[in-house]
């Protein structure tokens, strides 16, 4: 592109650095170019950068509107029948979690109905249990509960061991009247040691924040993970390698820069759109303010394409690196300390856990944004993803060896 100029003895000039660089802007903005028009000429660009991330951010935000499940159903077995029993039954209908749908004549037709998932636990009071209760002989009622599902039935079990104390607490406070003890001293007699509970972070206790902070952005991460890579070995499936080169002057990097650079802006469109919805119109918990949250959707979309450029660099095979890609970004869900402490884990699975991506946004955004601490004190995980966006740099050298070698094998 460029000609060298000759001098007044007519030998030829390297051309400027300020040449240099227009010339190189010049064949980033002609391979970004040609990279919106495959962009716009292919269906599956549409549906994966746009279309499929949009349904998944509306699926898990209106999944879980209510913030917590509410009217888990829950079966009974009353063998005393009695109007004390009766009571305690009524209170644990009326919790917002738990919803008494049936009574059953014995433990084995209610264990029966777990079984079928009819329902998730059930509340069994024997015979005789007011007359112990009357008696201080200290009656034993049991409480049966599923944790196949694990929310459903942590949510059961605090309710049935609430309920199961207030039962308690309600015969012992009626005696305590009867004996003209004031409502102070039944208050202290009952409760010796008064909880003060605070709830740091979710105070509503809200699932939806729990889980959309994490398995949206883990899927947008599958997502560009995927893209990336694909985008890059079609060029060599298709055999556009060289053309692709070619336009960039052969430099990998001019060639890179401008393949990615119409991806990064609509996945930052994308991701700054989820941000927006959640923090600004769903109104999660966000201390940590606005610029955190731009800093961590940059530095998220810029690292998931760094590591699925290096993955491809790594192994120029469409069919492999996307494979590997997809493993990666699925084993996040569960590495990245979401849903289980990582220090856990396993040593080695701890250790693994810093291989990805996913995790260092979750601890980003758990610090920064969620916990409003500052900035520093994610320090390490910040230069993680930003290391991850510079992994292209150790592959760019391969990569451009495959484009210029390789055939591909279907």
């Amino acid at each position: 592109m460029f000609k060298r100029k000759k001098d007044t003895n007519g030998q030829s000039q390297a051309p400027s650095l300020r040449a240099r660089v227009g010339g190189a802007l010049l064949r980033l903005f002609a391979v970004a170019s040609r990279e919106v028009a495959q962009l716009i000429h292919t269906p599956i660009y549409l549906f994966c950068m746009i279309v499929f991330p949009l349904l998944i951010i509306f699926f898990f935000t209106s999944l879980m509107q209510e913030g917590q499940p509410v009217n888990l159903p829950c079966g009974v077995v009353d063998n005393d029948n009695s109007t004390t029993t009766r009571a305690l039954i009524r209170n644990l209908d009326s919790f917002q979690s738990t919803e008494v749908v049936a009574h059953y004549p014995n433990v084995n037709e209610a264990r029966k109905a777990i079984q079928r998932n009819e329902i998730y636990a059930f509340l069994y009071i024997p015979e005789g249990t007011t007359a112990k209760l009357i008696a201080k002989r200290q009656p034993k009622i049991s409480f049966y509960y599923s944790n196949v599902t694990l929310v459903a039935g942590s949510m059961l079990f605090k309710d049935l061991k609430t309920v199961s104390t207030l039962g308690g607490a309600a015969v012992g406070s009626a005696k305590l009247q009867m004996l003209g003890k004031t409502s102070e001293e039944i208050k202290t007699f009952l409760q010796p040691i008064a909880l003060d509970m605070h709830l740091v972070g979710n105070p509503l206790l809200s699932y939806n924040i729990y889980l959309t902070t994490i398995m949206v952005p883990g899927i947008l991460v599958l997502f560009i993970f995927l893209i990336t890579v694909y985008s890059i070995g079609t060029e060599l499936k298709f055999g556009r390698g060289k053309e692709w080169l070619e336009m960039s002057g052969n430099n990998i990097f001019i060639a890179l820069s401008g393949k990615l650079l119409p991806q990064f802006l609509i996945f930052m469109t994308i991701f700054l759109g989820y941000e927006w919805y959640v923090y600004g119109y769903l109104n999660f918990p966000h201390p940590g303010g606005a610029s955190k949250i731009l800093l961590l959707g940059f530095l998220t979309v810029l690292s998931s394409q760094g590591f699925g450029t290096f993955m491809f660099g790594l192994m120029p095979s469409l069919r492999m690196s996307m494979s590997i890609c997809s493993l990666w970004a699925v084993v996040g869900f569960s590495l990245c300390g979401a849903t289980f402490p990582v220090f856990a884990m396993h040593p080695m699975l701890e250790s693994f856990a810093q291989l990805i991506p996913l995790r260092h946004y979750y601890m980003v955004y758990q610090i920064t944004v969620f916990n409003g601490y500052p900035l520093i004190n994610a320090w390490w995980n910040v230069v993680a993803l930003a290391a991850f966006a510079l992994l292209p740099i150790l592959t760019a050298r391969n990569m451009k060896k495959a484009m210029l070698e390789y055939v591909y094998i279907p």
